[in-house]
């Protein structure tokens, strides 16, 4: 799908216009999928050219009201390199340490849905109950518990929890964390994790026996979903495509 690229009032380069509006959709898309806590919780996104540079949203601004223009720039160091608002400081936090810990990752992802965190609540993790939860099975990494904007070690530590090999974070007692190359593979991510959080809760409070798949299956599913080398699948990229169409359909001003 071509890109869109609209009116450019900051008169930023066209690659980090484009990244703007790529995550001022994913916050629309969070209210859309009903991923929202209030003004908390965040997402970010590297600037071109810049390792130590992301763009993240204003702290105080409701999602459905974030836009690419009011996204705000922030450096590793705190400082903000442009925009008119604060950031949250355990976003910052947060982003800041995975971002730097993993260079090959461009954006990241952060909800408390109610999904994410009970299953964040409970010992075994992810359990592989369904297609959803065996695509990415393989691709969890788990933290134990600790706030991050008044602790240096738990930053150090969400650096270190987020292997190579791993593109989503359980968060004990918290939520959920995704991480891509790109804002799609992130956003793709983060919605079949929550999917298989949500039928986790659904199928473990129902009272029925519960059924596995066989290890061969999984085995077999996980090297069919393993992320390629060489940048997203085709079919994040045009899932994302159709969201992006959806976005443009019915609330365009995410692009101002």
């Amino acid at each position: 799908m071509p890109q869109i690229l609209l009116e450019n009032p900051l008169s930023v380069p066209d690659d980090e216009w484009q990244l703007r509006c790529d995550l001022a959709a994913c916050y629309r898309l969070f209210v859309k999928f009903g991923w929202t806590d209030l003004i908390f919780t965040h997402l970010s996104v590297r600037v071109p050219g810049n390792l130590e540079h992301y763009l993240v949203n204003p702290y105080g601004l409701l999602f459905h009201e974030i836009t690419a223009s009011n996204l705000i720039k922030v450096d590793f160091k705190g400082n903000v390199i442009s925009g008119d608002y604060p950031y949250n400081e355990a976003g910052h936090a947060i982003h800041s340490s995975i971002l730097k810990a993993r260079p090959d990752i461009n954006s990241v992802l952060h909800s408390h849905t109610r999904a994410g965190m009970a299953v964040s609540c409970m010992k075994e993790g992810l359990l592989p109950l369904t297609q959803h939860a065996g695509e990415v099975r393989e691709l969890v990494c788990y933290h134990e518990y600790g706030v991050a904007d008044v602790d240096p070690e738990e930053c150090r530590r969400l650096g270190e929890d987020m292997l190579k090999n791993k593109w989503l974070m359980i968060m004990h007692n918290h939520g959920l964390l995704s991480a891509g190359r790109t804002i799609a593979e992130a956003f793709y991510y983060l919605y079949v994790l929550e999917n298989a959080c949500k039928v986790q809760i659904d199928v473990m409070t129902s009272g029925y026996e519960i059924i596995l798949p066989s290890e061969t299956s999984l085995a077999q599913l996980a090297e069919y979903s393993k992320p390629p080398a060489d940048g997203p699948g085709d079919f994040v990229t045009r899932s994302w495509g159709s969201l992006i169409r959806m976005l443009d359909q019915e609330q365009p001003s995410y692009r101002d």
